[in-house]
C-alpha cells in the first residue's frame, strides 16, 4: 500500500488526536473515582492527563495505526482500563451507583472535550487566526467528531464498555443474574460494532448528530 504525504499527515494528526482523546476519557474515570473517595486510581498514577499513564501499546498505538492505514477512517482504539474499587468509595452512594458514575465519566469527558475544541475553534475563527478553508479547521472538526464517536461507542450497553456498567446501575437487583449471563457475550457485541458496517452506522449517525449540534451551538460550518 502506497501512502502519500497527505495520507501520512492525516494518520499522524489522527493518531495524536486519538491518543489525547483516550487520555481524557480514562482521566474522566480516574478523577471521578478519586473524588468519590477511591484512592486506587491516584495510587496507580491515573489521576493525570499525561498520555503515558493511560496509553496501551496495542489499543492506543498499534491497533489505531493499523485501522487508519487500512481503512482510511478517523481511527479507533482504547486505553488501559482504570482500576477502581467501588466498595472503597467513601461517599454515601450505593456501590453500583458509584460504579455507574465512574463509568459514565469517560464518555462525558469526551463530550466535554468536543465542546472545548469547538469553543477554541470558534475563538480562533473570530480572531482570524484560522480560516474554514485551512486544513487545521478540518482537523479540529475531526477531533470533535472523534470524541463524539468515542462517547457514543462507549455508551453501547454491552460489557466491557462503559454503557454496560451504566445500564447495570439502573437494573433492579433481581435482574442482575440474568444480566451477568448476557454480559459474557459483550465482547462479541463490541467487535460486531467495530467491524460490521450496518452497526458502524448506528455509531456514526448519533455521533454526527451530536457534532452538528455542537457546530450549530458555535455557528461553525460542518
Amino acid at each position: 500500500m502506497h501512502l502519500g504525504p497527505e495520507d501520512i499527515q492525516r494518520i499522524i494528526v489522527g493518531l495524536i488526536t486519538l491518543v489525547l482523546s483516550i487520555c481524557v476519557h480514562e482521566f474522566g474515570h480516574a478523577i471521578v473515582a478519586d473524588k468519590l473517595g477511591d484512592s486506587l486510581p491516584r495510587r496507580q498514577g491515573r489521576v493525570t492527563l499525561n498520555p503515558l499513564a493511560h496509553a496501551d501499546p496495542i489499543g492506543t498505538l498499534a491497533f489505531p495505526l493499523f485501522f487508519m492505514i487500512f481503512t482510511g477512517s478517523t481511527g479507533f482504539g482504547w486505553g488501559r482500563p482504570v482500576q477502581v474499587q467501588p466498595a472503597a468509595m467513601t461517599r454515601k452512594l450505593r456501590m453500583r451507583t458509584a460504579h455507574m458514575l465512574v463509568a459514565a465519566a469517560g464518555p462525558a469527558m469526551n463530550i466535554i472535550l468536543a465542546f472545548l475544541v469547538g469553543l477554541v475553534t470558534t475563538i480562533l475563527l473570530h480572531a482570524s487566526v484560522i480560516d474554514i478553508s485551512e486544513p487545521i479547521y478540518m482537523a479540529l472538526l475531526q477531533a470533535m467528531f472523534l470524541n463524539c464517536i468515542l462517547a457514543v461507542f462507549n455508551l453501547i450497553p454491552a460489557p466491557p464498555l462503559d454503557g454496560g456498567t451504566v445500564l447495570e446501575g439502573f437494573l433492579p437487583t433481581s435482574a442482575l443474574p440474568a444480566w451477568h449471563r448476557i454480559a459474557q457475550y459483550g465482547p462479541i457485541v463490541l467487535f460486531a460494532f467495530i467491524f460490521l458496517p450496518p452497526l458502524q452506522r448506528l455509531i456514526y449517525g448519533p455521533s454526527l448528530f451530536i457534532l452538528r449540534g455542537l457546530c450549530g451551538l458555535f455557528g461553525l460550518p460542518a
